[in-house]
């Protein structure tokens, strides 16, 4: 495959995983294209990666903001991936009180954003010589439920579910369709932002691991996955750190 012919675009790609992604696969030889809400972040990964790497600000969670970053994106030539990495967890509070803006602002960011720009490139990633890829970036939270992540984890179910339906529907398409569930990853904005930037509480869900998973091991499954030959399709990878065999069985160093 010519490198001409590996431009992918990467969702959630300002920090985490999604940036992870975009630095993985540039060294693997793609050609990028970078998506998120903040421009900031999108401008210092593009100047770190240089000329394989270019960015459009859009808001996944928003119909004009998506087609307009699709739109700029076909312009500049075709498609052979898509990873979906944009992705956030809001709130950890039993379902009785839990509050629906945040079960709301996931289904919208985790499903229906997912849905959105999938659904906008799927025609372009077909036509990729060789047929193109579906990634999506799930999470353990998709296969098995704790308490206070029923917000979290229905939307993570309902992002697997899609994924594998549209593999489903797919079949005999030139279009692979792969998911990727990743358990407890140490990032710098993920639990951050779940517990409304109390740090303490984001700083104790990683508290005696050792060795959570980092955003470059994903990033590293991601670049592997993609890296497959067109006809192989790794329908599913769950990958966890050592440590973890589920979400309610974690070691920790005390």
């Amino acid at each position: 495959m010519k490198d001409t012919d590996k431009r992918a675009v990467v969702t959630g790609a300002s920090s985490g995983i999604g940036a992870a992604s975009v630095r993985a696969l540039v060294k693997d030889g793609w050609t990028v294209v970078a998506l998120a809400r903040r421009e900031a972040k999108l401008k210092a990964l593009a100047d770190e990666l240089g000329d394989k790497v270019s960015y459009v600000v859009c808001d996944i969670t928003d119909e004009e903001s998506t087609q307009a970053a699709v739109d700029r994106i076909l312009e500049g030539g075709g498609v052979k991936a898509l990873v979906n990495c944009a992705g956030a967890a809001f709130g950890k509070d039993p379902v009785a009180t839990a509050n629906l803006d945040d079960w709301r602002n996931m289904y919208e960011l985790n499903v229906i954003g997912t849905l959105r720009i999938t659904q906008k490139l799927l025609p372009a990633l077909k036509q990729a010589p060789g047929g193109g890829t579906v990634l999506v970036i799930s999470s353990t939270a998709g296969i098995e439920p704790y308490e206070g992540g029923a917000g979290y984890c229905a939307s993570k179910f309902a992002e697997k579910v899609m994924a594998r339906v549209l593999r489903l529907e797919q079949i005999g398409e030139p279009v692979r369709v792969i998911d990727i569930a990743p358990g407890m990853v140490h990032t710098d904005e993920f639990s951050l932002k779940r517990f409304g930037g109390d740090a303490a509480k984001a700083a104790a869900v990683y508290d005696g691991v050792p060795s959570p998973l980092t955003a470059e091991d994903v990033a590293e499954c991601v670049r592997w996955a993609l890296g497959q030959p067109d006809t192989v399709d790794i329908d599913s990878i769950v990958v966890r750190p050592r440590a973890e065999g589920s979400y309610t069985k974690v070691y920790r160093e005390r």
